[in-house]
């Protein structure tokens, strides 16, 4: 058989046929994803700024930018300040709050789950900048929030200030729970109701059915679903620049804000792509922790 397929090149041909398919597709990652990457990747090596001296000749400075930035004070803070950002509104947020709103309406009726539906992704698609303007003026200090507050007697709130990292979290959980809320109802949709009516039989109670069936039933959904709104999460930069723009302070400044703020308000743009590179690194551990979760 190995003999015929070699000897006969119309089979030879047929063969690598897949391969040109494929070949616009390469062509489009190597032009749009690898090649920006190898180049970020150089950039980070060298003096690379939009002004002054350095911007008239390009140097090759060795690790002076990954050596400045893990000096720089401000680089914990933006790391620290990406991490509770990234817990908050999609590890806790957006995760739990789209498994329990597509849990309760598991088993509504269909009215029930459209206008539920519409209502949660009415966050979803409406664009990044759009939703910021909103929550800004929702929290802002003469904004809805405490117009609600003060006609209940509660003294005002400067939360952009007093608690600006809260703000953006809860921004950020309105904005992209509806995504978490669609891959939940299509996987609970997937649970066999024989099996949850056959623990009922046996005496279970919900809460049971709820860990011991319904959780490790979809397991790798979950974990599938964490991956995606934990990289879509730690690119966020519209939605926070728009609100706080990082501050007050140095208070809600994560990665993407001071990667930006170092490249382009700055203009060192061979330090904002190391940066950059630092929070590519940090996409690429927690997606291979992740893809380690599923094989276990």
């Amino acid at each position: 058989m190995g003999g015929l397929s070699v000897s006969n090149p119309h089979i030879k041909r047929k063969n690598y046929t897949w391969l040109y398919f494929l070949l616009p597709s390469i062509a489009i990652m190597l032009l749009f994803f690898i090649y920006p990457i190898l180049l970020t990747f150089f950039y980070s090596f060298t003096n690379l700024a939009l002004t002054g001296e350095a911007a008239k000749e390009l140097k090759f400075v060795g690790l002076d930018n990954y050596t400045r930035m893990f000096q720089d004070p401000t680089v914990r803070i933006s790391i620290w300040n990406t991490l509770i950002f990234l817990i908050g509104s999609a590890v806790i947020g957006q995760q739990v709050l789209g498994f329990l709103i597509a849990l309760l309406m598991k088993h509504k009726k269909k009215v029930f789950r459209r206008v539920i539906g519409t209502i949660v992704l009415a966050g979803w698609v409406t664009p990044e900048i759009v939703c910021a303007l909103c929550l800004y003026s929702f929290f802002g200090d003469e904004g809805t929030l405490n117009a609600i507050i003060t006609f209940f007697g509660i003294p005002a709130v400067t939360w952009l200030f007093t608690v600006p990292m809260l703000t953006i979290i809860l921004a950020n959980i309105w904005h992209g729970t509806a995504f978490s809320m669609l891959v939940f109802q299509a996987a609970l949709d997937d649970v066999p109701n024989e099996i949850e009516e056959a623990a009922v039989v046996d005496g279970a109670s919900k809460l049971q059915i709820l860990f011991r069936i319904t959780i490790p039933y979809i397991k790798e959904t979950i974990t599938t679903n964490m991956m995606l709104v934990t990289l879509q999460t730690l690119g966020v930069f519209g939605l926070i620049y728009a609100m706080t723009g990082g501050g007050p302070g140095t208070s809600t400044t994560t990665l993407p804000i001071f990667m930006y703020n170092q490249a382009f308000v700055n203009y060192q743009l061979g330090y904002g792509t190391a940066i950059s590179l630092l929070l590519l690194l940090i996409g690429i551990v927690l997606s291979l922790f992740y893809i380690r979760s599923l094989k276990d």
